[in-house]
């Protein structure tokens, strides 16, 4: 028999990555002499999305700007950045360009340059291909959006910063405590693999099985998660000269993905990718990666097989982009001409939980679920790190969980 905490905690969060901590974090701040315990599976925090993360804090230009991204993501760039000033923690303003590379781009591009001053960027500015060259000589496009503000961080180190502030103020954060069930009486009990807890309010930010938490919890989610995997390349140490900054291509405006860019890194590297390919395992890293439970899951959801015909032609694409290096060079010279095949050295993949509802509809916004002393954070991709610190403000405010004692 596992053995149960005497403690009766205010809040329990389930998930310790970056979306969790932070809203730990803001939830201790608001509430002082909350007793707020944090359930994360692993043996250390932040290892699956945040710790893959590209490390870009987004400015917000893509989303609508009545969407929780534009507002949470604006919000959060500089709560994050001031965060990072206060503790400590290393950014670079590398800047970032959008590149259109053909004519049909260039009137989406106009459109993401109105939405900026919608969502309130500053600084932003559409720059001719002559401009182009002086900010990114290797790139080749015929006009872009020019973000010098945008900047890059290592979102590890924001983890572990949040976590300290945590203990700080008087939380606790379990790791190795892998959710294996849940109870709901007078108070949730959390079934763990280091005992049973109870607290009066559960706060779900599990990212790639949130949606299994919240049907744990006896919620109904409007999506499910549909793991995908976002292969990358790196660029040799004698060829990371060719990009000075984050180059992006003119996304598609149906998709939540961004395409094939080059991102910076602090150490002075490049990132190329990603492809964003289907996972049959929702921690799936590598191509042979596979689970039975989550294939079957996967598989069942008429949600999927509704997305995969809408979608068939994009993910054909991403595969054969996954499969032949070639193709995936081929896309990357449409805004480095000078890359060569020796420039792709490949680099560890990232996992994207993202959510699809029973349309098939691959959802676009952050999506909270609401239930009886419970919230679900059912839907919070990119750029959910960047936004995470405005994401904690957002639940502190409307989550109605119980905190009477």
């Amino acid at each position: 028999m596992s053995k149960r905490s005497s403690t009766v905690y205010d809040v329990g969060v389930v998930g310790g990555g970056i979306i969790g901590l932070a809203a730990a974090y803001v939830l201790l701040k608001r509430r002082p002499g909350l007793k707020l315990v944090l359930f994360e599976k692993e043996a250390r925090f932040a290892q699956h999305q945040t710790g893959h993360n590209s490390g870009v804090i987004h400015s917000g230009i893509y989303y609508k700007p009545s969407s929780l991204k534009a507002r949470l993501a604006v919000r959060g760039g500089a709560l994050l950045t001031d965060f990072c000033d206060r503790h400590g923690i290393r950014y670079v303003r590398c800047g970032k360009v959008i590149v259109a590379r053909e004519p049909r781009e260039v009137s989406y591009l106009k459109d993401l340059h109105e939405r900026a001053g919608q969502n309130a960027i500053p600084d932003v500015s559409l720059i001719s291909a002559e401009r182009l060259k002086a900010v990114e000589p290797a790139v080749q496009g015929i006009m872009a959006l020019y973000l010098p503000q945008v900047a890059i961080v290592d979102f590890r180190e924001v983890a572990a910063g949040l976590a300290r502030e945590i203990a700080r103020d008087g939380g606790e954060i379990l790791v190795g405590a892998r959710l294996t069930g849940l109870g709901k009486g007078a108070a949730w009990v959390f079934k763990t693999a280091r005992g049973e807890y109870e607290a009066r309010s559960l706060l779900n930010c599990s990212g790639l099985h949130v949606d299994r938490i919240a049907r744990m919890a006896g919620a109904d989610p409007k999506a499910r998660i549909v793991p995908f995997r976002g292969e990358y390349f790196v660029l040799p140490p004698n060829r990371a000269s060719l990009v000075n900054g984050l180059v992006y291509p003119v996304p598609d405006p149906e998709l939540p993905f961004l395409g094939v860019h080059f991102t910076k890194t602090l150490d002075g590297g490049v990132h190329v990718g990603p492809n964003a390919v289907l996972s049959l395992k929702r921690e799936g890293y590598s191509r042979a990666s596979f689970s039975l439970r989550d294939t079957v899951e996967l598989l069942s959801y008429r949600g999927f097989w509704k997305m995969a015909a809408r979608h068939w032609e994009t993910g054909r694409n991403e595969l054969t982009r996954s499969i032949w290096k070639g193709k995936f060079l081929e896309e990357a010279r449409r805004l480095v001409p000078s890359l060569e095949p020796g420039d792709l050295i490949p680099a560890p993949a990232g996992v994207r939980a993202q959510a699809v509802n029973r349309e098939g509809g691959l959802e676009q916004d952050f999506i909270l679920e609401e239930g009886r002393n419970s919230l679900h954070v059912l839907n919070a991709p990119s750029p959910a790190a960047t936004a995470s610190l405005a994401i904690g403000e957002y639940i502190a405010d409307h989550f109605g969980g119980n905190y009477d004692r």
